[in-house]
């Protein structure tokens, strides 16, 4: 079975030396890495280079002549490898050494899988581990409550919790989920996670397969919180799709989640319409989820209701116009 790497690069010099390591050293091979760069002015690609004089078999480098941006520039790289599993990398992270092989045996293992994710280390600039909760957290927590969920709802509802930095998936897939929706605040992987998660096909590991830099430089955030119990509350509420009895803040934020979850769909299904069928329902459900939060904001507290039904119609926030 032949692996491949397919990353990205962007002014990276900083951090891109451990990633490449990280990567090298693994207890099982990759066999090749496909970089698309995407206009670097700084040393990336001169690194980049000498990494292939010592694997000139191995590492490819693929440099834009125009910028793509990450999400077209993932979709470059993807459809450059040549594996039968593709394993999405940031330059900027670290992967613990036995990734490959613990993926790899559990796509071995359950031939129903399609794309596998998995939980992750926080660190920082430097490197040290900061001791965080994450979004790859959720699973867990609803497990541990015995709370049953569904990731395509939880996907699509919520929003993802399946980064690209932790993500690999069968090359079968590729048919499925290009190209990729290119619209503000949507990302890749969770176009990829939302389609293997309408066919049951994703999962999440709970183990720690990588170290996700947080630092001044990086594109996406928002994956990490506070380690308290307060903290992890919130998360498991948020994400749980049936739990109706929360608190204001909680449900003002699942409208936030679900207005903006609803018009991501009615983009989806305007520009892709292939994709009609999986996402009309989903998108009356949605609605529907979304109704039923705003009733209960309503029925349970009234007067706050009423003020933020006025700031949101005022700010067009939390908003669903049908």
């Amino acid at each position: 079975m032949k692996l491949s790497v397919a990353m990205c690069t962007y002014n990276g010099d900083e951090f891109i030396k451990q990633q490449l390591d990280s990567i090298l050293k693994q207890s099982v091979n990759v066999d090749e890495i496909i970089i698309c760069d995407d206009g670097s002015s700084d040393s990336t690609i001169e690194i980049i280079n000498d990494y292939i004089e010592k694997f000139p078999l191995m590492i490819y480098l693929h440099k834009n002549e125009i910028c793509l941006k990450s999400v077209k520039n993932f979709e470059k790289a993807i459809n450059l490898c040549t594996g039968d599993i593709i394993f999405l990398s940031d330059q900027d992270d670290i992967w613990v050494e036995n990734k490959v092989k613990d993926y790899l045996q559990y796509f071995n293992d359950n031939q129903n899988i399609n794309v596998i994710g998995s939980n992750g280390y926080c660190i920082d600039e430097n490197s040290n581990v900061i001791d965080k909760y994450s979004l790859w957290d959720i699973p867990n927590f609803l497990n541990e409550q015995n709370i049953t969920y569904d990731y395509f709802k939880m996907i699509t509802h919520f929003g993802n919790i399946f980064t690209g930095a932790s993500m690999a998936f069968r090359k079968c897939i590729i048919p499925d989920v290009m190209p990729f929706p290119n619209f503000k605040n949507y990302h890749h992987d969770g176009w990829i996670a939302t389609i293997a998660a309408s066919k049951g096909e994703i999962v999440m590991l709970n183990d720690k397969y990588f170290y996700y830099r947080i630092h001044s430089k990086q594109q996406v955030g928002g994956v990490f919180f506070d380690k308290t119990e307060k903290q992890k509350d919130k998360l498991s509420h948020i994400y749980d799709i049936h739990k109706t009895k929360l608190s204001f803040y909680i449900l003002t934020k699942k409208l936030k989640k679900l207005s903006l979850s609803y018009y991501d769909k009615l983009k989806i299904i305007e520009e892709y319409p292939k994709y009609g069928n999986l996402f009309n329902n989903n998108k009356t459900e949605i609605l529907n989820n979304y109704k039923n939060v705003k009733k209960i904001i309503k029925t349970k507290y009234p007067l706050r209701f009423f003020i933020l039904n006025i700031f949101d119609k005022i700010f067009h926030k939390r908003q669903i116009k049908v």
